[in-house]
């Protein structure tokens, strides 16, 4: 059966996003916030932190090392809604740049082999 295929686009936001949030979370705990915090910085339930902490939610893809270090450097600096956007998106051009999203989306969609972000003007330009 083939995979279905999806837009790079679909990737971040079904795949990447909720992976980004789990480890994000993790860490954040892991400095000592407590879970209602790091769900009033998320603007999302308690409930939906507790998902991310036990890998109910965010765990279908798995990062590199280097992008774990990102996120390890990112945490730190997320104190409130707009820290916590900020550092998403910086995340997000890192999975980009390192061409993180180009496994994770031939891994996970019907991608065709020749498929290249120059290709496609995936990145833009």
């Amino acid at each position: 059966m083939s995979k279905e295929l999806m837009q790079p686009q679909e990737i971040e936001v079904f795949y990447i996003i909720p992976s980004l949030k789990k480890h994000l979370a993790r860490e954040m705990k892991d400095l000592g916030l407590k879970q209602k915090e790091i769900a009033k910085i998320f603007s999302t339930k308690e409930g939906t932190i507790s998902q991310y902490l036990h890998d109910k939610r965010g765990s279908k893809i798995d990062f590199d090392e280097v992008m774990l270090k990102d996120i390890k450097k990112s945490a730190p600096l997320v104190k409130d809604s707009l820290s916590y956007l900020k550092e998403t998106q910086y995340l997000l051009r890192r999975i980009k740049e390192t061409r993180a999203i180009c496994n994770i989306h031939k891994k996970l969609s019907g991608v065709p082999g020749n498929c290249c972000p120059e290709l496609i003007n995936c990145f833009g330009g």
